[in-house]
């Protein structure tokens, strides 16, 4: 007879034994590793990331395909198949970018179909090799890292203004840090001279070199402003690496964040304003990084915000009758209005140019001192703004300098018919122009130093809608001025500056000469005056009405606060 089987249910050897899935296996190895690895680690001290790095990671054979020279980190980091900015790489065989590395990812399929095996990842600046995907380990990839992030230490910024030492490109090519040419995409040389003579003030390059100085700040959800000081920072440090594989860089990704921040104001196609760019830029930046209307809120207002009083009255016109003169008066309509305003750049008007030429036939080019259009603000000469309705007389006094004045040259008028450019040539000194003489007794005794020396120059070159824009910025290490138009950089002689057509110039406080009428301010005690009147001027001082309101939408308040352009 048979023996029976046993019941289903019952433990014995061949009943208990269960098929292990290979899931769990594989958990069950992965932790014996782990624990293997956490002994081997406490044994010999090493990290356990280092320990699992695969063997490959210190000997690529590939290291040798990079080429540095098409490599170009300045475009938006998107992946060149399907326009994701989510973990993207860039093949350092051909410079393209790409995304994931996975077995079905575009940088996986390219590696396999073009045979490019180092990849980097743009965000955690790691080194990759496909399709073996591992890690690449290797010191010599360094100055890619650089390339694609620089960073300056606090000793690295003290020596800019004081190094003249030209650096060697990857081409062979050398060049001074700071003086690059910028890509003109289409039409943008109007925001490459803003960004050129922005990243030359010592304050503004200094503070935006360090990311540690913006990076923690807060915004709102949803809020896109805060790409603009994050993209100016980054273009500044690229103008500023010693380091660079190329004499130029593209300001492509600053550039597509001013036309998204601006919703279409300013374009990368359309030719624009410089002083409408700069004074958006300025008030973008100062408002991103937190800033008030205090003078001491961000290093924007800290670098060029004065303040100045604005008297105006109305005058009457011809069509106004007697009786409602008579009415008018009564009334204080024609009496004199004192506000406190403060201005982000002076605007200053040039004579109008001759009707006729001279006796042989010749058109001229007029001429006018800087000091003859600057006299618009010491306070005593009076200029008429005229409206549909009434007219204004305005004068203006300057009771703080800035320590960096941004002075606008008012060239081009336009009405519904014509747009029409002032030719006039301002003659100006390169050093130790005097703005004390702007100031009245009172406020030139609260200014150590009244002198400036220019910085920078941004002419327009042409006619009113075909010319281009340049700047002459003076590179302080070297002591020497320099042309940039575009990717274009020449030596140019200081002789040959006060010959162009000015536009927008930059002096920067000169703290070699001493202002004789200052005053030094004394204590409250030996002056008369009490502790509490001090504090209670300081805090009327800041308290003070602001000229418009600082912020993205208040791009006018240049015209507006320097000039009062509110005609």
């Amino acid at each position: 007879m048979s023996a029976a089987l046993p019941p289903a249910n019952s433990h014995s050897d061949l009943g208990s034994h269960k098929v292990k899935s290979p899931d769990s296996l594989k958990r069950k190895l992965s932790k014996s590793s782990s624990k293997e690895l956490d002994e081997e680690e406490v044994r010999s001290g090493i990290p356990a990331k280092r320990l699992a790095l695969d063997p490959r990671s210190r000997q690529c054979p590939y290291l040798d395909t990079i080429n540095r020279s098409v490599l170009d980190f300045d475009f938006e980091k998107l992946c060149s198949v399907s326009l994701s900015h989510i973990n993207c790489y860039a093949c350092l065989v051909c410079g393209k970018y790409f995304q994931g590395r996975g077995q079905k990812s575009h940088a996986y399929t390219h590696s396999v179909q073009e045979g490019h095996h180092v990849f980097l990842n743009l965000e955690t600046h790691k080194f990759y090799c496909l399709p073996d995907n591992y890690e690449v380990v290797d010191s010599s990839l360094d100055d890619v890292i650089y390339v694609l992030n620089p960073v300056f230490t606090p000793a690295m910024i003290k020596q800019l203004n004081l190094s003249s030492k030209q650096c060697i490109a990857y081409d062979g090519k050398s060049y001074l840090a700071g003086i690059v040419g910028l890509n003109n995409i289409k039409a943008n040389d109007y925001c490459n001279v803003i960004m050129h003579t922005l990243s030359h003030i010592a304050p503004i390059r200094d503070y935006f070199l360090r990311e540690e100085n913006y990076k923690g700040i807060k915004a709102a959800p949803g809020d896109r402003m805060i790409m603009v000081p994050h993209r100016f920072g980054e273009l500044l440090r690229k103008l500023w690496n010693p380091r660079n594989f190329k004499t130029h860089v593209s300001p492509h990704e600053m550039l597509q964040a001013v036309v998204l921040c601006s919703k279409k104001r300013f374009q990368i196609t359309k030719q624009g304003d410089p002083i409408d760019f700069m004074s958006w830029l300025l008030n973008a930046l100062h408002l991103s990084l937190g800033g008030t209307r205090k003078l001491s809120s961000s290093i924007i207002n800290k670098t060029f915000r004065g303040k100045m009083t604005v008297y105006s009255r109305m005058i009457p016109t011809s069509e106004v009758t007697e009786s409602e003169r008579l009415a008018l008066e009564q009334s204080g309509a024609y009496e004199e209005k004192v506000e406190e305003n403060q201005f982000l750049y002076l605007t200053c008007d040039l004579p109008p140019m001759p009707l006729y030429p001279d006796e042989l036939k010749e058109n001229i080019i007029p001429q006018v001192p800087l000091a003859s259009i600057l006299s618009k603000f010491n306070g005593v000469t009076e200029k008429e703004y005229k409206t549909y309705k009434d007219s204004t007389l305005k004068r203006f006094e300057i009771t703080k300098l800035p320590p960096y004045i941004i002075v606008f040259i008012k060239r081009f008028t336009k009405n519904q018919f014509v747009y029409e450019k002032n030719h006039t040539i301002v003659n100006f000194p390169i050093k130790n122009v005097d703005f004390g003489e702007l100031l009245s007794e009172e406020a030139k005794k609260s200014h150590k130093y009244t002198h400036y020396n220019l910085l920078s120059n941004i002419v327009h070159d042409g006619e009113p809608k075909s010319g281009v824009y340049l700047a002459h910025i003076l590179h302080k290490g070297s002591g020497k001025w320099f042309e940039l138009q575009d990717l274009h950089v020449m030596d140019r002689l200081p002789q040959m500056i006060p010959l162009s057509e000015s536009y927008i110039q930059v002096y920067e406080l000169n703290k070699s000469i001493p202002n004789k009428s200052y005053v030094p301010p004394t204590k409250a005690a030996g002056n008369g005056a009490s502790a509490t009147e001090e504090a209670m001027s300081v805090a009327a001082e800041e308290a003070g009405p602001a000229a418009a309101e600082i912020g993205p939408v208040a791009a006018e308040i240049g015209p507006v606060a320097a000039a009062a352009e509110t005609a």
